[in-house]
């Protein structure tokens, strides 16, 4: 199954060296999830082929503008493309009234109904539930309040064997039950028990999205064993100092929660304005935790996939 999220945004604070503010875009069997939207969002869309049709799950992390700026704009494109069905919208409670406010003067009355999903930046809290995905917030510690999610697949059923199937003309009707895991009798008594019949489906994958924050052990707990970290690291370590006082990691500092976290691989964003070449970035975060990538616009990294 699918799950694999593509960076369309990953400065800090403002757009600077072709590098715009934070957004992202998951797409996890077909479905696709927009976590954070900054200005220039639409734009990036565009380029990397990803339709806003598809969207029906927006998730913001705080209410600083290089996070959210980019949303009013793309609610409003889809209200002009013709938008009707519904939108989630998860984020800070006053949300709802800064998107609000802007259609009340704008004179805009949208043609498709948003549902409000207030989030709770002291207690994780499980946000949003389907077939496919349990997403949950992560409370962060940054200068306001703010949450990451924790994208957590659900358990497939069993993987049908498809040569065996076929060789015993099981009916169709039959399939579900296989795959939950129920054992079969021919009709003159043979019988076949589930594990001649079907194999394990793949292992349940997670993906972690740490927005802006400080160093803090209290979200190490929830995030351990991520297939994918996603983690922002503003600055070089020697900017320590200047990190702490802005809330925000160092490239060391996310290396460090990887590894403590026991992540499969780490992917670093968020980077600052005044880094033009991002690789002594990535030289830090790997010198304690090599299993690290660049979050690069336009590239789709996969979830559960070694980092090369």
């Amino acid at each position: 199954m699918k799950f694999e999220v593509t960076i369309l945004g990953s400065s800090s604070a403002t757009p600077i060296f072709n590098r715009n503010p934070t957004a992202q875009v998951l797409n996890l069997n077909e479905r696709l999830y927009l976590i954070d939207c900054s200005e220039g969002t639409q734009l990036q869309m565009l380029r990397y082929d990803i339709k806003a049709s598809r969207i029906d799950h927006i998730f913001i992390s705080h209410l600083h503008g290089d996070h959210y700026l980019g949303l009013v704009g793309l609610l409003s494109s889809m209200h002009l493309n013709g938008r009707t069905k519904p939108l989630k919208l998860f984020g800070p409670a006053p949300l709802r009234e800064i998107i609000e406010v802007q259609f009340k003067y704008s004179e805009t009355k949208l043609n498709y109904p948003i549902e409000y999903i207030a989030t709770n930046p002291s207690v994780p809290e499980v946000i949003f539930e389907n077939q496919d995905v349990v997403v949950e917030t992560i409370p962060l510690d940054h200068r306001i309040a703010t949450t990451g999610f924790l994208f957590k697949q659900k358990k497939r059923l069993r993987k049908l064997i498809k040569a065996k199937i076929e060789e015993l003309r099981i009916p169709v009707e039959l399939y579900t039950a296989l795959k939950k895991g129920a054992s079969y009798s021919t009709p003159d008594g043979k019988f076949y028990p589930n594990d001649q019949l079907t194999v394990e489906p793949d292992r349940p994958r997670c993906y972690a999205y740490c927005s802006d924050t400080l160093y803090n052990e209290r979200y190490f707990e929830q995030i351990g064993h991520a297939d994918l970290l996603y983690h922002e690291a503003t600055f070089l370590h020697n900017m320590l100092d200047r990190a702490n006082v802005t809330h925000h990691t160092t490239a060391w500092q996310a290396g460090q929660v990887a590894a403590i976290t026991q992540a499969k691989s780490l992917l670093i964003g968020h980077f600052s304005a005044r880094y033009k070449s991002l690789i002594e970035l990535l030289d830090e975060a790997k010198s304690v935790f090599p299993e690290t990538e660049l979050a690069i616009e336009g590239r789709t990294y996969t979830v559960g996939q070694d980092m090369v």
